[in-house]
């Protein structure tokens, strides 16, 4: 194991010092500053799976066998890879970095977009480094029972009441 330790500084902020721990042992080959700004940008990650559970709201997987999972999560990979590839054209055409593109703009361009349209420039999201949101719920789960039952075996019940 290979320790590393370095500090973050943001103005506004206290210093934080971060411990690293890594299997990655060779300092010439792994430097501890690539290493560091790799931690640091493992957000992006999160970001990233946001916007498959969110944004293409894929968030809850329907389907009941094995086989249907694997071709729900080979579709989620496919859409998810088309659109950063337009994100990607984009960022290029507009020469910005990838991460500035809007993913739900790339998205929506491809939901409209008809053969032969060229890709048009795509909002840029502004750079907040630093920037740091709540983990909360916006909306409330309804305050219904799951459905459990057919939707018509649910209606005769209702009915019979």
């Amino acid at each position: 194991m290979r320790e590393l330790r370095y500090r973050i500084r943001q103005p506004g902020y206290r210093t934080r010092e971060v411990l690293l721990l890594t299997t990655l042992l060779d300092p010439q080959a792994y430097p501890a500053e690539k290493l560091a700004e790799l931690y640091a940008d493992r957000w992006q990650i999160e970001v990233n799976l946001r916007h498959l559970k969110q944004t293409l709201h894929l968030d809850v997987l329907r389907c009941k066998s094995l086989a249907g999972v694997h071709k729900a999560l080979l579709m989620i990979a496919l859409a998810y890879n088309l659109v950063q590839l337009v994100m990607l054209r984009a960022a290029q055409t507009q020469r910005v970095d990838v991460h500035r593109i809007s993913f739900i703009d790339a998205l929506h361009w491809l939901c409209h977009v008809r053969d032969g349209d060229p890709l048009c420039r795509l909002v840029l999201r502004i750079h907040r480094p630093g920037r740091h949101e709540p983990r909360v719920r916006k909306r409330r789960p309804k305050n219904y029972p799951v459905m459990r039952q057919p939707r018509t075996a649910l209606r005769n019940a209702l009915l019979q009441q």
